[in-house]
């Protein structure tokens, strides 16, 4: 073949490889952290019996140490192990109906073999977290469980908490029986958990704890934490890191102007009105402040474009200096961003 044809495809290749890099995709074939260490509560609770309670939930308490009593008080509301009524009100959660039938379900979707398979994508997770911030705590377990549907996940003192009655599958009956909107039971499925289970931990790592209350601080916070998720979890999906639907995200995209544009106009990114904050990042089918085809939580999805913006245009920023960063003027200002 002539020399220079098989330069000019040496060219075209590394044109076309260079046009899908992903910045956020970092080595982490060197990064050492320990493996999450799995542990699947909700076998452990629902091998307790009359006849062995007191001996099997002193094994359980012991395995599981102070979550196992976060857990009992505040993920199932049933009091801790020193209430007088510990042993029947468990008792009486496990064999329960309905949480006895979704313990079928998760038995059968759920089974060890899927777990480890989650559980080894948390652990680059975990990894490309320790890549970009060396210094801070690590988790050490993975732990599921049933909340009774009261929480999804969670990230309690170096655990990661998944609780799987709430990823069963968005037809699943029981999110038809406690009547979840459309628009919240279609993300509860197996897909969602690894970006559901990462978001909960940066929200957590990243507590938005600033005495600012407008709609700047809400918009620039939400937008870091969603590059967060998006440098923990790079090959993912832009719209299962948010939770939109390709309409959802083909409208964001078509008409990001013009959202911009409401954000900018009236300055209304420097309003503190708690309504106003609400109404743009709170949960929902639409953003109704715009209209029945914007996605919810508009806000957050800007932020992330700012974010995405700041980024690109500062180059050396690295993503532990951008976390550290609390003034939300200073990165608007910096990621010039022109939609």
């Amino acid at each position: 073949m002539n020399k220079v044809v098989i330069l000019l495809l040496t060219v075209l290749v590394l044109l076309f490889c260079g046009c899908g890099n992903n910045t956020l995709d970092v080595d982490i074939s060197g990064v050492q952290t320990a493996p999450l260490n799995v542990l699947r509560l909700e076998q452990d609770l629902f091998s307790l019996n009359p006849s062995n309670f007191n001996a099997r939930s002193k094994e359980v308490k012991i395995k599981y140490g102070a979550y196992f009593e976060h857990y009992l008080m505040n993920f199932l509301n049933r009091g801790g192990t020193g209430d007088s009524l510990y042993q029947p009100n468990v008792l009486a959660y496990i064999h329960d109906k309905d949480v006895k039938e979704a313990k079928t379900y998760i038995d059968r979707i759920y089974p060890d073999e899927k777990i480890n398979e989650i559980a080894a994508e948390a652990n680059d997770c975990v990894k490309r977290f320790h890549f970009h911030f060396p210094k801070r705590k690590l988790p050490a377990r993975l732990v599921t469980c049933m909340s009774g549907w009261n929480y999804a996940f969670a990230y309690l003192d170096s655990v990661l908490v998944l609780s799987l009655d709430m990823y069963l599958g968005d037809t699943a009956k029981f999110y038809q029986m406690l009547r979840y909107p459309q628009y919240q039971a279609r993300k509860m499925n197996e897909r969602y958990i690894l970006p559901d289970l990462t978001r909960g931990w940066m929200l957590t790592e990243f507590d938005n704890s600033l005495p600012v209350n407008n709609l700047l601080n809400h918009t620039i916070f939400y937008g870091k934490i969603f590059y967060a998720v998006n440098a923990l979890l790079p090959n993912e999906n832009d719209s299962m890191i948010i939770g939109y639907t390709k309409k959802q995200m083909d409208y964001c995209r078509t008409y990001e102007k013009n959202i911009w544009s409401y954000f900018a106009e009236k300055n209304r990114l420097y309003e503190n009105s708690l309504q106003t904050v609400r109404e743009l990042t709170t949960e929902g089918p639409f953003t109704g402040a715009i209209s029945k085809e914007c996605p919810p939580r508009i806000a957050m999805w800007i932020g992330w474009q700012i974010i995405k913006s700041y980024m690109k245009n500062n180059k050396d920023a690295t993503l532990e200096q951008l976390m550290a960063e609390t003034d939300a003027q200073k990165i608007l200002s910096k990621s010039k961003y022109r939609p």
